[in-house]
């Protein structure tokens, strides 16, 4: 890590107004969100819980950064995991839908990707998205940050989960 950067970060006041959005869109329409994340660590179930007056649409969230955290609190098949890897299409999607089922929300969106170098062979900034509703379809996003840090790289990809809860929401 950088000595400029942060283990956690500030979040710009954009992403506030973002959050502030979506769980007011929530409450209006009386739906409640889930989150399950991985590359971001709980930091967008922690921004939907600073909402005072609305953190009530926030029914819960998991954070899976492990594959045994993926399938015992997902749901996940382990052979999905082992197969495709925790940063792919299946399993951003899968995670949204394990979310789902283990809540009572009505939405849920799933984070997994690689936050900083990982192995030689994958890709920093590679982050894929999952968002469930109940009697919907489950979407897929796939984003390429760039080898841009952790830190930035958690707080573009709460930027495009939020994206994903205010598009399930309209």
């Amino acid at each position: 890590m950088s000595e400029t950067e942060t283990l956690s970060p500030a979040l710009p006041d954009d992403i506030e107004t973002s959050a502030r959005r979506v769980l007011e869109r929530a409450c209006r329409t009386d739906r409640s969100l889930a989150t399950a994340e991985s590359c971001t660590g709980g930091l967008l179930a922690s921004l939907l819980t600073d909402v005072e007056g609305c953190s009530s649409a926030f029914e819960r969230g998991f954070v899976t950064y492990s594959y045994d955290a993926k399938c015992e609190l997902l749901g996940l098949a382990r052979e999905t995991v082992e197969r495709c890897h925790a940063v792919s299409r299946e399993v951003a999607i899968a995670m949204a839908q394990g979310a789902l089922s283990a809540s009572h929300a009505d939405i849920a969106v799933a984070v997994t990707g690689f936050a900083g170098r990982a192995a030689p062979e994958d890709e920093p900034g590679l982050v894929h998205f999952g968002c469930a509703t109940r009697g919907g379809e489950t979407m897929h996003r796939e984003e390429h940050f760039g080898d841009i840090g952790r830190g930035a790289t958690r707080i573009a990809a709460i930027r495009v989960a939020l994206t994903l809860f205010e598009e399930a929401l309209s």
